[in-house]
């Protein structure tokens, strides 16, 4: 399939929508009021740092709804306005938030229903309104929708077009694209999609288990069964390996999508000589700026003396998980929480361990006064963070009394 001509072709077509619809004012109100906070623009204009009884938080500077996000939100919010009588689908969660998706469902605003682990999309019919989130969605999709005659609103953020872009050249040049990502979320799912070849790397191991292949051969099916789905239609890794681009999920940690690129550029000049590396490897940087900029913000909050960090984001958000990964690196105290609601009564809190499962920790807040790290992941909006440090100010509050 020529995925750049689908696209184009879909661009064009009547049903498709891509700039919202002219009631970017009143959204914007309506968001204003349910997703920001004033202590959260206090805490800002306090050099991101706030005292409260025997606590004090520390904000990181960048965290929070990016723009990628706030622009699908805004809209999906648009989209509802605009077509107030009409049945609008969203083909995955809108982003990775609790408290957003569920407000959209109270909007009316449905997800495609997945049956036996697929997506059902034989409720969708021609009348229908059906919203691409901001992770983006596969071909497969977007033509079956296309084909229905429904009406198509593409929030797609700009930064996950870009990848497939970068995979639309890997094709171009028969080369396979190498992606950092996790084979199962939605948007590594959508960029693959336009790709000819693939193969889906989580990490720097698996990064380097493909690069020893790649200079010393091996156990064909190993490797087969180790990527068993992972990998396009027909993938041989005893051929489909000698051309290779590097492509990313946007919410993966910079530096480790950085040393894969350097790893298998590395490789490549191994294999093949300095002098003919161009005609093997390809890279484009295509990582996005706001992940970038939550990642340095992190890593910039974690040199301060803090007795805890508390990330703030959905349990399948990966730039959350991200975040929480940088914390936990340095031997730092970190609870991953999608919502207030987790930090439960009696000095207890429900958090979801890194590549782990929920678990509640009790006395997790120390006693006297304590620094407590805050950050939020891409998806989560203002709100969310505010309530969940009122929360541990009001822990705080109710020990002193006792």
């Amino acid at each position: 399939m020529d995925t750049k001509a689908f696209k184009r072709s879909l661009q064009q077509s009547e049903n498709y929508h891509r700039k919202g619809f002219g009631h970017q004012d009143e959204v914007a109100d309506v968001l204003k009021s349910e997703y920001q906070s004033n202590l959260i623009q206090q805490i800002r204009d306090n050099n991101y740092s706030l005292q409260r009884g025997d606590v004090t938080i520390r904000l990181a500077e960048a965290f929070g709804f990016c723009w990628g996000v706030e622009r699908a939100v805004a809209m999906a919010y648009e989209t509802r306005q605009h077509f107030p009588t009409e049945r609008i689908w969203v083909t995955n969660e809108i982003i990775h938030n609790p408290s957003v998706n569920q407000r959209l469902q109270e909007m009316q605003v449905q997800f495609i229903p997945v049956v036996e682990g697929k997506k059902d999309f034989s409720c969708v019919s021609a009348d229908d309104v059906v919203i691409l989130p901001a992770f983006g969605a596969s071909v497969q999709e977007m033509q079956l929708l296309n084909d229905k005659g429904s009406k198509i609103v593409d929030t797609t953020c700009p930064w996950v077009s870009k990848v497939w872009n970068t995979v639309e050249k890997h094709k171009k040049k028969n080369y396979t694209s190498i992606i950092h990502g996790k084979y199962k979320h939605e948007e590594t799912i959508a960029t693959s999609s336009f790709a000819n070849k693939y193969l889906i790397v989580l990490d720097m191991k698996e990064a380097e288990y493909v690069a020893n292949y790649i200079l010393n051969g091996g156990n064909r099916d190993e490797f087969l069964a180790k990527f068993s789905r992972a990998f396009s239609k027909g993938f041989d890794p005893d051929i489909d390996l000698e051309h290779i681009g590097i492509a990313n999920q946007t919410t993966m940690l910079k530096s480790e999508t950085e040393q894969i690129g350097k790893l298998f550029e590395r490789t490549m000049m191994r294999k093949y000589g300095p002098d003919k590396l161009n005609d093997h490897f390809q890279s484009f940087n295509t990582i996005c700026d706001a992940t970038q900029e939550r990642q340095d913000a992190m890593l910039n909050l974690v040199q301060e003396s803090l007795d805890l960090i508390v990330v703030i984001g959905g349990f399948n958000s990966s730039n959350t998980t991200q975040l929480q990964q940088i914390a936990s690196e340095r031997g730092i105290p970190s609870y991953h929480i999608d919502s207030a609601e987790r930090i439960l009564p009696g000095n207890r809190v429900e958090h979801k361990l890194l590549h782990g499962n929920l678990e509640v920790k009790e006395n997790w807040l120390p006693e006297g006064k304590i620094v407590v790290g805050i950050t939020s992941g891409a998806s989560t909006p203002d709100k969310v963070v505010e309530d969940a440090i009122e929360k541990i100010f009001a822990l705080k509050a109710s020990a002193a009394l006792v």
